[in-house]
């Protein structure tokens, strides 16, 4: 881990999280397992407030406007992505760098991709499966070609609605909404590290729509078929999976991958050598109330990267 010099230190470094939700709260945890204790948080459920409040002794604060905005040295936006834009256009206004959660919005983007580069503004959006450490390591032996090209693949990405937060109703917050609908939402999600895998998707044929009833009335099942520049490959991404799955399935020239999530292990299948090679995933823990496949680790990560990511203040 690096830790920057931002005026004396990395522990003088100054945060802001915007929404105290599941996300912020968890972004809370990121910053300071990194060893990051001067942080702040904003949102405008009291609730959410008091119990990052109680659990994390963090600072507070009542408003936001520019004046507030230069005394920190990074934003985290962890709010419902319908919020997303007018929180960015703040920081970029501001010059502060900024990590942001991922989402399925696109207007108003551009224009504040030229305001950020204009400002040389620092944006990371969230890809966290990418520091998940099976992912790292299927996509370390894909691009080693040590197994010639991928022919074809195929991704189930299945979770059930209801179990996300299981604490409040699914009515209760942005998954339940068309735009930001979650099943909508874990598409693009998947898709950020998938790519990097296989390659950009040249063409895409894609059904969805509703199947069942989970609490919403979004769209809970996309089934997609692709083609990228040297293979095929099917993804489906639900929310109806009564047992949350990740199962892939890549097929190279010379070899077969296999991961089940919840195996915790991934397997190579070497056709040359006519065996099966075993990769053990480390030993990482959930937050409490959360699939244990979620591991934290990888949030931790992501933030780390982010923060390893801001230019140095001159």
């Amino acid at each position: 881990m690096v830790l920057l010099n931002f005026g004396g230190g990395a522990e003088n470094m100054k945060f802001l999280v915007i929404g105290l939700g599941s996300m912020g709260k968890r972004r809370i945890r990121c910053l300071k397992s990194l060893g990051y204790s001067n942080i702040s948080g904003f949102d405008l459920r009291k609730d959410r407030v008091s119990e990052s409040l109680e659990k994390y002794e963090i600072n507070f604060l009542q408003s936001i406007n520019d004046e507030q905005i230069k005394k920190f040295d990074a934003l985290i936006i962890s709010t419902p992505p319908d919020n997303h834009l007018d929180y960015l256009k703040l920081a970029v206004k501001n010059k502060i760098p900024v990590f942001v959660e991922a989402s399925v919005i696109l207007a108003g983007l551009n224009e504040l991709k030229e305001a950020a580069l204009k400002n040389n503004v620092f944006i990371a959006p969230s890809c966290t499966l990418k520091f998940h450490p099976v992912i790292k390591e299927i996509m370390k032996i894909v691009k080693s070609k040590r197994y010639g090209s991928i022919t074809n693949f195929s991704y189930h990405s299945g979770q059930y609605l209801p179990d996300w937060h299981p604490w409040e109703k699914v009515t209760d917050y942005y998954v339940s909404k068309k735009e930001t609908g979650g099943c909508r939402e874990i598409v693009p999600f998947e898709l950020t590290w998938l790519t990097e895998i296989i390659g950009f998707p040249e063409k895409i044929f894609s059904c969805y729509g509703k199947t069942m009833n989970v609490g919403a009335d979004i769209d809970d099942t996309y089934a997609i078929s692709m083609k990228c520049r040297d293979c095929f490959g099917v993804l489906i991404v639900d929310v109806t999976s009564r047992f949350g799955v990740r199962n892939l399935v890549i097929n190279l020239e010379l070899a077969q991958i296999q991961w089940r999530w919840d195996d915790g292990y991934f397997k190579l299948f070497e056709s040359e050598e006519n065996r099966w090679i075993i990769y053990n995933q480390p030993e990482y823990s959930a937050a409490q109330g959360y699939n244990k496949n979620i591991i934290e680790q990888m949030y931790i990560d992501e933030i780390s990267s982010f923060i390893n990511g801001i230019p140095n203040p001159e």
